[in-house]
């Protein structure tokens, strides 16, 4: 073990020394993330439909079910999860299990049907700007909507002589980003397409570029292993990357304001994760491909894809079944969930338990890959 080690150890110097050896191409690798987070930070987002939404009628009466029917069939929502407190639709939101929920209180229809006003309370996911106003809108509307028509039950029934009050009063609470500012949602979103595309460009040319230059016949015939030499090719650039993380977060909270509402040391930690996952699979890039066009060509494959199905400019619940399950086989779906879990709503590790583990369980898979590819190939 410890000779394996040593061995290692040389091809990270190696690397290394491929690395400081190109002082302009290591200031790109630098500086490529701060100019891509300032030219893409103005991104915008589409409109949605099917918001997930939670419900916690506690009132249980016609007119609370009719509420939440309208909300239904408006076509902006879909019930998706029940709830029995108002509790219990905050910690759905924290783990972004829905976009948005309702408390209806279990005064609500002995208050309407006193000929008073009868309050519910809806919460929305502020973090997508463009999710949150549709959510604004449709809610507001439904409310409306629905206070005519039990008014004109209470006309019908009374007559016109009666003080006319609004029987809802639905009141609208935005969180984690109550200013709706879209740069809050684009920012985290940007750091983990930025750090995919960088990982997977700084690593994707290493084994192929090692084969164009007639080095990799040498590497063969030392008694070097393949684990040895596929960590000894990511360990290197885990720097680099470490250190594209963190400007890339500095960058986000001076220039445009956005700073982490939660643990540094947890998105530290599981950045780390993501970035051995991203460089293995660039790894895994170079391995399987004959010249340093086709490694390009298959790292472009990967990283279009990766705007459009990870969620970074369409919300994943508008997209057909087929790319909505597609974005799960790319890394960074999770990681731009749990950047702006962390980012955004400050949660921690156990809220955000359901997309480390596949991330971490890709990283594991996709390292073992490159080295059973490159024994292959040997």
């Amino acid at each position: 073990m410890g000779q394996g080690f040593r061995r290692m150890a040389t091809i990270v110097r190696k690397e290394w020394l491929h690395i400081i050896r190109d002082p302009r191409t290591l200031g790109l690798v630098i500086v490529m993330p701060v100019m891509m987070l300032i030219l893409l930070g103005y991104a915008v987002a589409n409109d949605v439909e099917d918001i997930p939404l939670a419900v916690a009628d506690l009132s249980r009466t016609d007119n609370s079910r009719m509420i939440v029917d309208k909300f239904t069939v408006s076509g902006f929502y879909m019930v998706t999860h029940t709830a029995q407190s108002e509790k219990e639709i905050l910690d759905m939101l924290d783990a972004g299990t829905v976009k948005a929920g309702i408390y209806i209180p279990e005064d609500f229809g002995r208050a309407i049907s006193t000929g008073g006003t009868g309050t519910i309370q809806f919460y929305i996911d502020g973090s997508n700007p463009t999710v949150a106003q549709t959510a604004q809108l449709a809610a507001e509307t439904i409310s409306q909507s629905t206070s005519q028509e039990i008014l004109i039950q209470r006309l019908e029934r009374s007559g016109t002589g009666m003080a006319i009050n609004l029987p809802v009063d639905a009141r609208v609470r935005y969180l984690y980003n109550p200013n709706l500012k879209k740069m809050n949602f684009m920012i985290p979103g940007l750091v983990a397409i930025i750090l995919q595309i960088q990982t997977l460009l700084l690593t994707a040319f290493a084994i192929v570029r090692e084969r164009e230059q007639g080095t990799l016949e040498q590497l063969i015939v030392t008694p070097i292993h393949s684990w040895e030499l596929m960590l000894g090719k990511i360990l290197p650039f885990v720097l680099v990357a470490f250190l594209n993380v963190a400007m890339t977060v500095a960058v986000g909270a001076v220039w445009f304001g956005v700073e982490v509402a939660g643990s540094i040391t947890l998105l530290s930690v599981l950045s780390l994760i993501f970035l051995m996952g991203s460089l293995g699979l660039g790894v895994l890039i170079s391995n399987i491909s004959q010249t340093q066009m086709q490694a390009m060509y298959m790292a472009s494959f990967i990283m279009m894809p990766s705007f459009i199905l990870a969620g970074l400019l369409y919300p994943r619940e508008n997209m057909p079944w087929i790319a909505y399950y597609a974005g799960y086989f790319l890394p960074v779906t999770y990681f731009l969930e749990i950047v702006r879990g962390i980012m955004l709503k400050g949660v921690g590790f156990v809220t955000l338990w359901n997309w480390v583990w596949p991330m971490t369980v890709f990283s594991i898979v996709v390292f073992f890959a490159s080295v059973f590819m490159f024994r292959k190939r040997l």
